[in-house]
Formats: structure tokens, sequence, C-alpha cells
């Protein structure tokens, strides 16, 4: 793992983006990592946000190689989030 690149256990459902969001450090500046909900229930099943978060606990470390391969190739947004699909 890249020691720039952080996951602090921090990760959240957000009603307003209807996706799981975690927050990523990189070289000390935060971005958002997130996976929207049609997402989620395609990857992991379940239809409750509370069911999403424990699947990502359980997936944690893939979901980060994910998130961090996507950073390494400069895909976050505009407003610094990084969507995994």
């Amino acid at each position: 793992m890249n020691q720039a690149i952080q996951f602090p256990d921090r990760e959240e459902w957000r009603d307003s983006v209807r996706a799981l969001c975690f927050p990523v450090l990189v070289n000390g500046m935060q971005l958002t990592g997130a996976i929207k909900e049609a997402t989620l229930a395609h990857r992991f099943g379940g239809d409750t946000p509370a069911g999403w978060l424990a699947a990502f606990r359980e997936q944690r470390w893939d979901l980060e190689e994910e998130a961090e391969a996507l950073i390494r190739d400069r895909q976050e947004d505009d407003q610094g989030w990084v969507w995994l699909s």
C-alpha cells in the first residue's frame, strides 16, 4: 500500500447523495471516496445502508485498493470525490 494514501475508518451513509462515503487522505489532502446505492446493491446485494456499511467493512481492503488505483489514475471528480463503480 502506498503510505501517502490513507483510509481513516470513518465511513458513513449519506442520504443526500444516496451513497456510502469514506475519507481518503492523499499526501495530507482529503478526498472523499464513495459508492452509489445502486452499485452497492449490485455488488453486495441487500437494500439497506446498514447492510452496505457491514459489507464495506468486510471488503474494506479490496475497496481501498480500487480507490487507490483510481486516485493514482487521477480519476477524482471536480469536487475531489472518487467514485467506485
